[in-house]
């Protein structure tokens, strides 16, 4: 086999209470669906013969430098503290330094079972793999931070869910994996040592600038915030915000019941194990600062002077509401053609929002239309949009360069969940062509595209997705 990464790793150098050493498990048949030769390129990987890719990316065949192994990390799922998770179903094969300098992980998710797989088989069915796939990358054309898809493989194999499903492996690319629940369980435990040498990692890795614990804690603040406003921006709802879903980078990881709104409304919620709405849309914000406090919590313990530590986390903490709005603005100011600011903005916005909650406006499509035009069609009560119209039309007066900022801002082209199910149940069957479809029209996310405007149009009644399910 002639497939060469280029693999310089550093996760496999801390010590080993860090992770399990772990081969992926071998499948039956690996066949290559996918592979991303513009992710490949910045990774330094060559394509290679489909075969042999799906030999090496399908987990049968660890290549030349790999260091294999499964991340330990804990976590509050549903605000509930579970004191051991880790990789259960992931195998973090190495790392490599891009063509851009930016170190990344190469990791296989659905490899088999690992010490942290609990009751699991470590493997991932073909539904979660392609929707992770697309929706990954349709959110990195967006602009929004996230971890990106580099492979799938078929494995020919058959994964029992509910039902008997065809099996997959998904080979996904980070900044790292390191989550708000890698320090928990480390602060969990008492384990300071560890839990400094980490703090340490994590600082170097990813920012070397940030001074100490609490130099980190604000970076991940700072990001966070930008990524949760970016996330608000496009519709976005993570459906599973958990500590150990939460990446100290800030980019989205861990694509399970994710969704893309299609009627707006605060509440929404599609993920079928969110039954009490703790991570709806309108929620996320909050559910950031959760989550940020749930790390601070961690760093603290490895302070020489904890009460110190703990006056200057919660003052880090407490920044982290205005810090996220002050972004949402900026994010919302240019979906309605803005770049100046002025005191009313947040009224003028939420105003809109507020008539698109009424009348069950479209997102995507009623902030696109707002660049075009042609929003009053978007809504039932169109002297109302009027009266809204006219504010800003108002506003816009001074402002330069409206329209293609607002057509900048707001994509034509989102993963639609009814398109994402019709296209799983078609890859079910052996035809990726809708899965392939997808990825080209959505990698140019802001194009207009007229050959494909039927991606565009929101479910029929009969296509509408109410829940959406992580596939474990």
């Amino acid at each position: 086999m002639s497939m060469h990464i280029p693999f310089d790793n550093s996760y496999a150098q801390l010590p080993p209470v860090f992770y399990s050493k772990q081969a992926p498990e071998a499948v039956k048949s690996p066949k290559l669906i996918a592979f991303n030769d513009d992710l490949a390129k910045v990774l330094g990987v060559a394509p290679d013969d489909p075969a042999d890719m799906a030999q090496v990316f399908g987990g049968n065949i660890v290549p030349d430098g790999a260091e294999p192994l499964s991340q330990l990390y804990s976590g509050h799922q549903f605000g509930s503290y579970n004191p051991q998770l880790g990789d259960g179903r992931a195998i973090l094969l190495g790392e490599t330094i891009g063509a851009d300098g930016q170190r990344r992980d190469i990791q296989l998710k659905g490899a088999g079972r690992t010490p942290y797989s609990r009751n699991g088989d470590g493997r991932a069915w073909l539904g979660p793999v392609l929707r992770e796939y697309v929706v990954s990358e349709a959110m990195h054309a967006l602009g929004i931070p996230t971890t990106r898809a580099l492979a799938a493989v078929a494995t020919g194999e058959t994964v029992q869910r509910e039902t008997g499903l065809p099996g997959a492996v998904l080979t996904r690319v980070a900044s790292s994996h390191l989550r708000v629940g890698t320090f928990q369980i480390f602060a969990s435990r008492g384990d300071t040592n560890s839990l400094k040498q980490l703090t340490g990692y994590a600082i170097q890795r990813h920012y070397p600038d940030a001074k100490g614990p609490m130099g980190l804690l604000r970076a991940v603040r700072d990001a966070q915030s930008r990524l949760i406003a970016a996330w608000m921006g496009v519709g976005f709802i993570h459906g599973v915000m958990n500590t150990d879903n939460s990446s100290i980078s800030g980019e989205t990881i861990d694509y399970g019941p994710c969704a893309f709104m299609d009627s707006y409304h605060p509440q929404t919620v599609f993920s079928s194990i969110d039954r009490n709405g703790r991570y709806s849309y309108g929620n996320q914000p909050d559910i950031a600062v959760w989550n940020l406090a749930q790390l601070a919590t961690a760093l603290i313990q490895q302070m020489d002077d904890p009460q110190a530590g703990v006056e200057e986390a919660t003052e880090i903490v407490h920044a982290m509401p205005d810090i996220m709005q002050a972004h949402w603005l900026d994010t919302f100011r240019a979906k309605i053609g803005l770049a100046l600011q002025h005191g009313d903005d947040l009224q003028l916005i939420s105003d809109l929002l507020a008539l698109m909650a009424k009348d069950q406006s479209d997102f995507t499509n009623t902030f696109r239309a707002l660049g075009q035009d042609h929003a009053r069609n978007q809504f039932a009560d169109r002297d109302a949009f009027d009266v809204w119209h006219v504010k800003w039309q108002e506003r816009l007066k001074g402002e330069t360069d409206s329209q293609a900022r607002m057509l900048g801002s707001n994509p034509a082209f989102i993963p639609r969940n009814h398109r994402i199910e019709q296209m799983i149940s078609a890859a079910v069957d052996g035809d990726y062509s809708l899965f392939h479809g997808l990825n080209t029209v959505l990698a140019q996310p802001y194009s207009d595209q007229p050959d494909n405007i039927d991606l565009t149009r929101p479910p029929a009644t009969d296509e509408v997705v109410k829940a959406t399910f992580c596939g474990t």
